[in-house]
């Protein structure tokens, strides 16, 4: 089994993509940045990872980044589950806006933010102070090439202020939209070696301390709409010169009275793609360090 990721290279002092497997992380040679190699067709791309196995692996464990940079912004989708609908209109009360867009021919589609934004496993992710209900949203996520091929399959927690969302469904960029609400995994999979992207487990633990507040699974294969129609509505009028990474929609949905808090752990994964744990914190808290992640996206966060 094989992984895209973005790793630091100490010795150097940057960011560069490779190709992890059993013997550990071989640099991707053919390009700086994972953006740089999503401007390519996906037969190419899959050509140059394939030879990345053949560098030697880096020495030691290095740290593992988002993976994602440049320009790629990750855009999520919304109600492609039969479960994400019955949530929505149980915080809201508002039935109808949200059994329309299930029933729809277009999907709700949502810029969710840009690559300097994500943050991965082992970094926070974030809880607006001014929501009394933050809950994650675990979902298989797509890494897409200029042209709208999926290269990659991963995951991705959707953070949403469900307190603010239900309050008003005008409010959902503000709901989705705020510092550390959008985390992937380290590890993306190649798209050809994902036999079956509609049947991938999907796994979410929410603990506090020594309790676990919810656990849950479920399935890719209960999704309302192919990958393809995303895909294709996404980019039907909008350009993305260094690809896109579309995370399309949660499937397991913490019930209302099992908010996040601060200190909480989401531990997220889906069989054969990839997993996460990581602290729920007060945006508050984070703020400053993407600050500084900013300016030196080496940054590690220190609480």
């Amino acid at each position: 089994m094989t992984s895209i990721v973005r790793f630091v290279d100490s010795a150097a002092g940057v960011a560069r993509p490779g190709m992890l497997d059993e013997d550990g992380i071989h640099p991707v040679e053919s390009v700086a940045t994972l953006a740089e190699l999503l401007h390519r067709p996906a037969a190419e791309i899959r050509e140059q990872l394939e030879a990345a196995r053949a560098n030697p692996p880096v020495e030691g464990v290095p740290r593992l980044l988002s993976p994602i940079d440049g320009d790629t912004p990750v855009w999520g989708a919304g109600v492609t589950y039969r479960v994400s609908q019955e949530a929505r209109i149980e915080e809201s009360g508002d039935e109808d806006v949200y059994i329309r867009v299930y029933n729809a021919e277009r999907p709700e589609l949502f810029l969710k933010c840009v690559a300097h934004e994500v943050v991965t496993d082992g970094e926070p992710v974030g809880r607006r102070p001014d929501s009394e209900n933050d809950t994650p949203e675990p979902e298989l996520a797509l890494m897409l090439n200029t042209a709208g091929e999926i290269v990659a399959y991963g995951v991705c927690n959707d953070m949403c202020a469900r307190a603010i969302e239900g309050e008003n469904p005008l409010y959902i960029p503000q709901a989705k939209i705020f510092a550390a609400s959008c985390v992937l995994a380290p590890t993306l999979r190649p798209a050809w070696e994902v036999p079956d992207p509609y049947d991938l487990t999907i796994r979410l633990r929410l603990s506090r301390g020594a309790d676990v507040l919810f656990r849950g699974s479920t399935s890719t294969s209960e999704l309302a709409r192919t990958l393809e129609e995303l895909v294709d509505c996404l980019f039907y009028a909008t350009a993305f010169p260094d690809g896109v990474v579309l995370s399309t929609g949660t499937c397991l949905v913490p019930p209302l009275d099992c908010p996040s808090e601060a200190g909480d752990i989401i531990e997220i994964s889906i069989d054969d793609i990839g997993s996460m744990r990581n602290v729920v914190t007060s945006t508050d808290d984070i703020k400053g360090w993407l600050h500084r992640r900013h300016a030196d996206p080496l940054t590690p966060y220190e609480a």
